[in-house]
């Protein structure tokens, strides 16, 4: 496996490469068994005459002013081993001055799916994620790229700019990986007390009462949220609610009642100073 930190050097692997397949996650590191598991659909994606890449990057367009950027971490050493392990061909791993020039002035703009969820309360967020992904994609001209689906807006946004913008790559959305009880892996919950370790699985329990009334027919959004709302109120009074929304699962925006279209379940919450975020689909 190489580690190769330079854009002239990634343009020279890929060169190398030619024809051969080669499939993309990108990351931001600080690499947890979820992000593994994601390099191994990618090596089973590739076959075995194809290349896995992974990029680790933490981009700081994607981080707001009072975000954590300066502290998030960077464990290259281990998230190399991590890879290694999973079957990974190659990592791109570049410092911001290889990503990005001092005067750059050209960024990508989402304007329908990033107005929502996440997106409402981390303005610019989005773009960020859009910018150093398309350069990603430039980068590595991969056939596929694999990415979780706990983002689960992220993932939407991703899809809607290879369509908008005809990147010809095929999309990879991988279901979340999750502790013994149930709560989303997350380079973020290193963050959590042990109080709010404790209290943190009760936004997956929500979402998990919230779909067995839908199983049952229940199909008023605000009589599901107040499902998942209750089961959020009675096992972790310490969360503070970022929102818990119904959404058609491709425009994002809010229903208020569900019908034939696949809807997805999105809620973000703080605990302590950690923001985490989870998603069920319908």
């Amino acid at each position: 496996m190489q580690i190769l930190p330079t854009e002239n050097e990634l343009r020279a692997w890929r060169k190398a490469a030619g024809s051969r397949r080669v499939v993309l996650v990108p990351t931001m590191g600080a690499l947890h068994e979820g992000h593994v598991h994601l390099v191994r659909v990618a090596r089973e994606l590739a076959g075995s005459d194809g290349l896995v890449s992974v990029s680790i990057f933490v981009n700081p367009l994607q981080f707001g002013p009072k975000e954590d950027f300066s502290r998030y971490p960077r464990e290259l050493e281990a998230d190399a081993a991590k890879c290694e392990s999973a079957g990974c061909d190659v990592i791109f791993a570049p410092a911001v001055d290889e990503v990005y020039h001092a005067d750059r002035s050209i960024i990508i703009l989402e304007k329908s799916l990033s107005t929502v969820l996440c997106g409402a309360s981390r303005p610019g967020h989005f773009d960020g994620v859009c910018t150093v992904v398309a350069k990603l994609f430039n980068y590595f001209q991969p056939d596929d790229a694999v990415f979780g689906k706990k983002d689960y807006q992220q993932l939407a946004i991703i899809r809607r700019m290879v369509r908008d913008l005809n990147f010809p790559i095929v999309l990879h959305g991988i279901d979340t990986v999750r502790e013994a009880d149930g709560l989303a892996m997350s380079s973020r919950n290193r963050y959590l007390s042990p109080d709010e370790r404790a209290q943190a699985p009760a936004l997956r329990r929500a979402l998990l009462a919230l779909r067995e009334a839908f199983l049952g027919g229940e199909r008023s959004s605000a009589t599901l949220k107040a499902i998942a709302l209750s089961i959020l109120e009675r096992d972790s009074p310490i969360a503070r609610l970022d929102y818990l929304e119904v959404c058609d699962a491709e425009t994002l925006q809010p229903v208020e009642s569900l019908a034939e279209r696949p809807s997805v379940v999105a809620v973000a919450a703080f605990f302590g100073k950690a923001r985490l975020i989870d998603n069920i689909e319908l």
